[in-house]
């Protein structure tokens, strides 16, 4: 069990527990450094705070993952250390939860076509106060017996190639670096195996200000992991990890603190924002 998941999510976006539920459960598995990551959404991060405070050997760093294009697909990008009341990334998120909902209607329609009829009054009341994202889609289509778990939802039909896929409004890598950075957070590139030729993209996105690249992801394998150090190594960027907890799914997620990201990783993170170790529980 590693002492740090810098990639958690929370009913403020589209996870099953609220976010002072994910900081409980990260305590009780002993961890000491973690960070609450949500989809275009900070909404989570005073609560989570709030709760760190009970957990006295927990540092919470405040962060956020938000949803980029390029050509060939999505690319996501964390924000640590974010000021997460800046009222410029306020104004931003809240566009892209706007462009999260049309989304998610367009999916709908779409899926109906393929004859999986999923009612829009359901994925909202199972979306609850959060941001909606397709995870949600997906437990509505596990709901109907459409598909057997929600790993399926996305391989079969609303990943990036998947037929019920919708495009969203586009917003750059590039634009959210700078963003990131006038918030005075560390931009991280998030699951960069996912995207089309990482180390292009790498290269690129360094050039605009990328501090960092998610070294340890879910169940990357030894050799991955390898390969993401030596990128990191080349570039000068941090290479920090977590697990992309949702805790929707537990048959085919890894669980809260269940990929062994190094200790010295989080602490490459909060030296790089030159803040001291106990201002990542209260910044």
């Amino acid at each position: 069990m590693s002492q740090v998941d810098l990639h958690l999510h929370s009913t403020a976006s589209d996870g099953r527990y609220s976010p002072a539920e994910v900081v409980h459960q990260a305590a009780k598995k002993g961890l000491t450094v973690i960070s609450l990551t949500d989809h275009d959404s900070v909404d989570g991060i005073l609560p989570a705070l709030e709760a760190a405070k009970t957990c006295p050997q927990l540092k919470l760093i405040p962060g956020v993952e938000i949803s980029t294009f390029v050509a060939t697909g999505e690319v996501h990008v964390l924000g640590y250390f974010i000021d997460y009341t800046h009222p410029e990334l306020q104004n931003v998120l809240s566009r892209m939860r706007d462009s999260r909902l049309e989304q998610a209607q367009a999916i709908i329609a779409r899926l109906k076509d393929l004859g999986m009829t999923i009612e829009w009054s359901r994925v909202r009341e199972i979306v609850g106060d959060g941001s909606v994202g397709r995870p949600h889609i997906a437990q509505a289509m596990l709901e109907k017996g459409y598909i057997a778990s929600i790993k399926e939802a996305f391989d079969k039909y609303i990943s990036w190639e998947g037929p019920a896929y919708v495009k969203r409004s586009k917003v750059t890598p590039e634009d959210v670096i700078r963003l990131i950075l006038q918030i005075n957070g560390l931009p991280v590139l998030a699951h960069p195996l996912t995207v089309d030729q990482p180390e292009t993209l790498i290269s690129k996105l360094e050039k605009t200000g990328l501090a960092g690249i998610e070294g340890y992801y879910k169940d990357y394998s030894a050799d991955q992991k390898n390969y993401l150090a030596q990128l990191a190594r080349k570039y000068n960027l941090i290479a920090p990890g977590g697990t992309d907890y949702h805790g929707l799914d537990a048959a085919t997620e890894v669980a809260i603190g269940g990929t062994e990201v190094p200790l010295a990783a989080a602490d490459q993170l909060i030296a790089r924002a030159g803040k001291p170790a106990q201002e990542a529980a209260n910044p």
